[in-house]
Parts: C-alpha cells; structure tokens; sequence
C-alpha cells in the first residue's frame, strides 16, 4: 500500500456504519490506500466483514472513549486522550498514517490536532479550509470559524496557506488570491485587512494577488482563494448553505404547485440534476485544518458515505501532492516570515 489514512469510526451522526461504508468507497477510487479505524472494534470489525477488500486493507483499534458532539474543547482535551478521535490523530503523530479524517466535534478536533501535531514552522495559528463552487469553476476559502479575530500576519498565512492548496489539490498552476471585504477600493475595511493587502502586494512570493472581493464576487469566481478571519468566513458559508437550501424549498414547492409545473419538471429535470450535482455539498465535504503537521479532514458530521468518501479523497490528494513539505518550504524561503511582515506593515 502506497499510504495509509486514519479514521475516527465514531465521529460523525451515521458513525461508524457511513465511516466504514465511505472508506470502501473511497478504497475504489484510491486502491492504493490503506485504512486504521478507530473506535468500538466490535461494531467496526461486523461493518467490515460485509466489506472483504476493505476487510484486508484495514486495522481496527478498539476505544470505549467517544467525543461528543456537544463536548467543549478544553473538556475534550482532559477526557479525550483515548478517544477514537484523538487515537486518530496521534497515528499521523507517530508515523503511523499520513492524514486522519473525522466527521467529529470541529473544536475538539482542532483543539486535538493543535496540541497533538503543533503548527507548522512560520504558521501562527492552523485554519480551516473547504472547497466551495462557483459560477464558473471552484475556489477555496479560509478561515471558516479557527480564528474568530485575525491580524494581518494571520491573513497572510493563510493566503499563502490557501494557494498552495489550490495549487497542490486543485491543480491550479497560479492560483488567484482576494481578500474578502466590504468593497474593492483600497480604503475599504478595518486596518489588518488594509495591511494584509499591503503585505501581499510586497511579498517575495509568485502570488497572484487580486486585491479585495466582496462577497457576490466569491461565487463569481472573481478570485481561486478567498481570504477572511473565522468570523467572517462562518457567516459568508452558513448564510450560503441556508439560501442554497431555501432556494432547494422553494423550487420543489414550485414543481408540485400544479400539474403543468409537475410536467414542466419532467421536461426539465435532466437540467436540473446537473445543477444539484454542481452545488451537492457532499462534492465539496472535506473541511481541511491548515497549518499543521500533518494532515487533518474535518468531514461534515450529518453527511453520507459518499460525502466522507470524498473527505476522504482530499486528505489522499493533500498527501500525494505534498501539500505540508510545500507549506514549509513557502515559509522558509520567508525566512519564517517574521522579517517581511514588520518590515511591509510599518511602511
């Protein structure tokens, strides 16, 4: 087996059964690739007989120690040492896998993997990151909820974060960077994120840095990484998903108002099952924790098999395209950024 990815069998609503159920899917698609579960051995290893193949290419590790969904961080940190998600994590720590995958509690797992894995050199503060489609193709955007309030080196990080994923991951050669604010004008916006533009426009890096973005401009496709603090970015995603889903309502209430819109569906749904795939969140599952090391999915906690197939995916793609050797490298030719930071923002 080329490597080897670790999952917390009891993270996620549908845990272990779309664990097992994804991991086999994901085998499909990445025969390469080998599994550690961890969680209630017993559960897991009944899933994995109806599964031969994935059967042979898995361990079990057996835990009663479970994190729920409601437990806090720091409570997480005190009792979770044993837990399938922490058990998880600690093989990427001990060389016994390259990434690790949960569909578990977001703040225990970045509390976890913060403390377990520690950030890469040059990196302040991990963040989180998804794929997101858009008119025309797809972007990344980050942060989505880490890091409440930022600075401007917080920002920079995690643009140059953002670009050597779509880089690595999205296969995008020179990946376009923007920073999302209240409108494009320079004067636009508080001062760290006048500075970050500042400090990206100067930065010794091949960036290509779009200056600001308001928030239609994300879905036009206006810029590959969208750059935003966790406050920002959570509002930006949630109030996305929560109109995506009102617009879902008000279309099958549309088709089922009459007879000629029921066959005006008919007409229509080969059209309309290519949207629902295009926006069909479970394509985009796979939350990445950027800036440690090491490879950690946070995949979406009520998604199906085929959502965490593809968490599943990202964490393979993320590890065959070296995407933490290329973080390091980015931030050591910075000369652990410190330096270029001070010397833009004090200008």
């Amino acid at each position: 087996m080329g490597l080897t990815i670790a999952l917390d069998a009891m993270g996620g609503d549908g845990a272990p059964d779309i664990v097992v159920r994804g991991a086999d899917l994901a085998r499909t698609r990445h025969p390469d690739v080998a599994f550690r579960f961890y969680g209630d051995g017993a559960r897991v290893q009944a899933l994995l007989d109806h599964y031969p193949k994935l059967h042979a290419i898995s361990h079990v590790h057996h835990t009663d120690v479970v994190i729920s969904g409601e437990d806090k961080p720091s409570i997480a940190l005190r009792k979770g040492r044993g837990s399938s998600m922490w058990l998880a994590i600690d093989a990427v720590k001990q060389g016994m896998a390259e990434g690790v995958v949960s569909a578990g509690n977001t703040g225990a797992l970045m509390a976890m993997a913060k403390l377990a894995l520690r950030t890469l050199p040059g990196i302040t503060r991990p963040a989180i990151a998804t794929v997101l489609p858009t008119s025309v193709s797809e972007c990344v955007m980050l942060d989505l909820g880490a890091n409440i309030q930022c600075d401007d080196r917080n920002l920079v990080e995690f643009a140059i974060m953002g670009e050597v994923f779509a880089r690595t991951v999205l296969g995008l050669p020179k990946p376009t960077i923007g920073l999302l604010n209240v409108g494009e004008e320079d004067l636009k916006g508080h001062e760290a994120i006048r500075q970050a533009a500042a400090i990206l426009r100067e930065i010794d890096l091949p960036i290509q840095f779009q200056g600001f973005v308001e928030g239609d401009a994300v879905w036009a496709g206006a810029a590959d990484v969208v750059v935003t603090d966790g406050f920002t970015g959570n509002v930006a995603l949630k109030t996305a998903e929560g109109i995506a889903k009102m617009y879902s309502g008000f279309m099958r209430t549309a088709f089922r108002s009459s007879l000629a819109a029921r066959l005006g569906y008919l007409l229509a749904r080969g059209a309309l099952n290519k949207v629902r795939m295009k926006v069909d969140p479970r394509r985009y599952n796979g939350a990445m924790l950027l800036g440690l090391n090491g490879i950690v999915i946070k995949s979406h906690g009520g998604t199906d098999s085929f959502g965490f197939a593809n968490a599943i995916g990202v964490a393979v793609d993320m590890v065959n395209g070296g995407f933490t050797d290329l973080i390091t490298a980015e931030f050591e030719h910075l000369g652990r950024f410190g330096a270029p930071v001070q010397k833009v923002a004090s200008s």
